[in-house]
């Protein structure tokens, strides 16, 4: 048994640091084997000391007593298999451990290979994934989630209501890199036996994001008149386009099934229902059009509408209000014309880039500590990260923080004072 757990040693520190990501990774005895047939001992040591911000090859190598250009090879292997991500900044390399979502689970599935054992590890992540509601709510806790839901631009009667990142077209045709990807979700599927019929070459990445996964081979660069195309193929089967939920340097964007998506199972088989970020849209049904054909329930993706008895017995579609998306499938899909999209009665706040959006993550979940002092290795990380956390998980700071409108201008005060203290600290 001591033989056993000396094994799982590395694997269970690298579980502990994988978790203190923002969007988390809870222990389990399955995501440990997912672990092991990711990562070698030998890799797993190494990431386990990786910090969670972008950090210098050369510190690295100092932190782990490995000779720089062993490491480097080291990191390009595991950049390779999607476990971490390495980039030039300043002239220097530079390397950030990859989170399970988004991150290693999607890279690993993002194209084909012969050198993982691809069907076993779907196998594990279905089971990670579902088996209980641990790792949803981990991912999907609180307010500020990873995807949006874009509204189809052609379900509005005013086209001039919506802003250029709410517009799938704009996104694309706005990015200077557009990197074209298999779906991870319904590749996953796939080795399960449970894909549906989708199509599969879905999943759209731009700008660094896309460089970076062109780069290593997990994306194939596309024009934008191809993404365009591939666009309207995803709108034609009945997907739903989830966009990075940042207004400015959209990273990516998956085209989802309600059968294969994680983000979607999430809401359906655990009732977790802000997984996914709504539009500024929401369904209006015309009952008087209604013929009860059906249509509109089978396209939703999170079965927001079903059909009610209405007068004389006549089945009318109804949505729930709660659960509704705003991504306009349903009006592609009803042949009535009696669905139509109207705007909700509260603005959806979306952050402004990716660095806004992580910090207000990291905040609400109580993660921010983590974020700013991420090198458990140093002393002074440890006692200050400590101090932090305290202060983040006491009663008057999670008070002040329910409070929306202090909330807002707290969020953005802390996102720019952040953004300096790492400056600096660089």
């Amino acid at each position: 048994m001591g033989h056993i757990v000396n094994g799982d040693r590395e694997y269970r520190l690298l579980q502990q640091r994988l978790d203190q990501n923002i969007t988390g990774a809870p222990y389990s005895p399955v995501f440990i084997q997912i672990l092991k047939l990711l990562f070698s001992p030998g890799e797993a040591t190494i990431a386990r000391q990786i910090p969670l911000r972008p950090t210098s090859l050369a510190a690295m190598a100092r932190k782990t007593g490995l000779p720089e250009a062993e490491l480097q090879a080291k990191i390009l292997l595991m950049a390779e298999k999607g476990l971490v991500f390495d980039f030039e900044y300043n002239g220097q390399c530079h390397v950030v451990l990859a989170p399970v979502v988004i991150g290693f689970f999607e890279f690993v599935y993002m194209r084909t290979r012969d050198s993982l054992a691809m069907a076993e590890l779907a196998q594990l992540f279905e089971q990670y994934m579902l088996q209980d509601d641990q790792f949803a709510r981990d991912i999907f806790q609180e307010t500020t989630q990873l995807g949006r839901a874009l509204i189809r631009e052609e379900a509005l009667d005013d086209y001039s209501e919506v802003l250029d990142w709410e517009k799938a077209s704009q996104v694309i045709r706005s990015a200077k890199t557009v990197g074209l990807s298999l779906c991870a979700c319904r590749h996953k599927a796939s080795h399960l036996g449970k894909a549906c019929a989708a199509p599969l070459r879905t999943c759209l990445t731009f700008n660094n994001g896309a460089d970076m996964l062109i780069k290593k081979g997990m994306a194939e660069q596309s024009s934008v008149s191809e993404a365009m195309s591939v666009l309207e193929q995803c709108k034609q089967a009945g997907l739903v386009q989830i966009a990075d939920n940042v207004q400015h340097s959209v990273g990516f964007m998956c085209n989802c099934c309600g059968c294969c998506c994680g983000m979607f199972q999430a809401i359906k088989t655990f009732n977790i229902r802000n997984a996914v970020v709504t539009s500024n849209w929401m369904v209006q049904i015309t009952a008087e059009k209604c013929t009860g054909c059906g249509l509109c329930v089978k396209a939703c993706p999170v079965d927001a509408i079903s059909l009610e008895k209405g007068y004389a017995g006549q089945p009318k579609a109804v949505c729930e209000p709660s659960l509704c998306l705003g991504c306009g499938v349903c009006y592609s899909a009803c042949k009535r014309g009696c669905i139509s999209m109207s705007s909700r009665e509260q603005q959806v706040l979306v952050p402004e880039t990716t660095f806004d959006r992580i910090v207000t993550m990291a905040i609400e979940r109580g993660k921010l500590s983590n974020f700013l002092f991420d090198d458990p290795s140093r002393l002074s990380h440890r006692a200050l990260g400590r101090i932090a956390a305290v202060i983040e998980r006491s009663a008057p700071v999670k008070a002040f923080m329910a409070i929306k409108p202090i909330r807002s201008v707290f969020l953005s005060a802390i996102a720019a004072g952040t953004k300096r203290y790492i400056n600096i600290r660089r």
